[in-house]
């Protein structure tokens, strides 16, 4: 590791950054030295809003992904550089807003009966009845589950924020049974063979993606649509907004009041005017 790279690394340690903001910024800053062959501290300014034009014409990256890193690449020379003056902006985007696609109740059965094994299963329906970020599932601990209390503690969250979500009984019957025949240790959720590590985000996907080709789902871009069933459908059994917004970890209200939109309820009572 270079001196620039440590250096690099240890100012957002100080600052605090979580984990993934600190591996998404020195890919940032490794991306754009691989491309130009060049140490970072050697290229232009210049030369950096022409990667960037490249990520985003030729790589095709979505404005997102082109975002955090031209985030990334921002910190490296505003902070680590000291160069102050310096500043890479991505024109803000069309503002467009996607409902985020839902499972019905049945559909999630589908799904859950689709996993290859117990673990596979206890890990999406763990997401779906706590309404977890794939991260937070992934960082679960056996002490994070208190079962006394019904709850499961989310300790650094999005935002650097702990909180607690709802814990299902039968899913904390399940989980009785999951831990006699896996006896996780350090993590809830381990790669077969290697108690000691978490799962990563990419090995979490590729379950949820398998389970759902294999239930022949069609809906549901991603883990992450179990969380957003999980807010849906509690607003659907008449659980209020805050207490909803308080198990996201969402820091506004408007955030979580997307899913007033996306609930059957209201929708069903309503009649087409050509019933009429």
């Amino acid at each position: 590791m270079t001196q620039l790279r440590q250096k690099m690394i240890n100012d957002m340690k100080l600052r605090r950054f979580a984990p993934g903001t600190q591996k998404l910024y020195v890919y940032a800053v490794e991306g754009l030295a691989k491309y130009y062959n060049r140490s970072p501290d050697l290229i232009s300014e210049d030369e950096v809003f022409s990667y960037l034009i490249y990520l985003q014409e030729e790589k095709k990256l979505e404005w997102g992904s082109c975002n955090g890193l031209a985030a990334g690449l921002n910190f490296f020379y505003k902070t680590t550089m000291k160069e102050e003056n310096i500043k890479f902006k991505i024109p803000k985007r069309k503002h467009t807003r996607k409902l985020p696609a839902i499972f019905s109740r049945s559909d999630l059965k589908k799904l859950f009966d689709a996993t290859d094994n117990m673990r596979n299963r206890m890990i999406l329906t763990t997401a779906y009845s706590a309404g977890l970020r794939v991260s937070e599932v992934i960082s679960l601990k056996p002490e994070h589950i208190e079962s006394s209390r019904k709850l499961i503690r989310v300790e650094q969250g999005k935002g650097n924020k702990d909180r607690y979500t709802l814990l299902s009984s039968k899913l904390l019957k399940d989980l009785k049974i999951y831990w006699k025949r896996y006896h996780p240790k350090e993590y809830l959720f381990y790669p077969m063979g290697n108690p000691q590590r978490p799962l990563t985000k990419n090995m979490a996907w590729k379950i949820f993606n398998k389970a759902k080709e294999k239930a022949g789902l069609k809906r549901g871009r991603g883990i992450h649509s179990l969380r957003h069933s999980f807010a849906t459908h509690l607003l659907e059994d008449g659980v209020d907004l805050y207490s909803i917004k308080t198990f996201l970890g969402h820091s506004s209200i408007s955030t979580t009041m997307i899913y007033l939109r996306l609930t059957e309820n209201g929708l069903k009572k309503i009649k087409s005017p050509f019933d009429n």
